[in-house]
């Protein structure tokens, strides 16, 4: 299904008019960060998803993320650098830019 742009033209499929109407409500930015929360287990891989679950993520791109222990979260925390960079390779630099580590209880 497509829709006509206003004075003729070629027509905008469904997709293209949703990403354009998202990026110009100024939502893009916030689907693409939530999106890192179904996306987590391929992100971080099998070992840190079984321990570790997200749980939201601010406008200002601070993701809150509950660990299952202590030493976890410490590992975690080392890791830093590197879970950020595999949670923003690809889908535009900076959609997370701090991660909040929280220990379950």
């Amino acid at each position: 299904m497509a829709e006509r742009r206003r004075g003729g033209g070629k027509p905008t499929g469904v997709g293209e008019a949703l990403r354009a109407y998202l990026t110009k409500a100024g939502l893009a930015t916030r689907l693409a960060q939530a999106q890192v929360i179904p996306d987590w287990p391929g992100l971080v891989g099998p070992q840190i998803a079984r321990v570790t679950a997200p749980e939201s993520v601010t406008p200002d791109g601070t993701l809150f993320v509950r660990v299952a222990t202590s030493p976890w979260m410490t590992e975690l925390q080392l890791m830093g650098p590197q879970i950020m960079a595999a949670i923003n390779v690809g889908r535009g630099a900076g959609r997370i830019k701090t991660i909040r580590w929280l220990l379950s209880q």
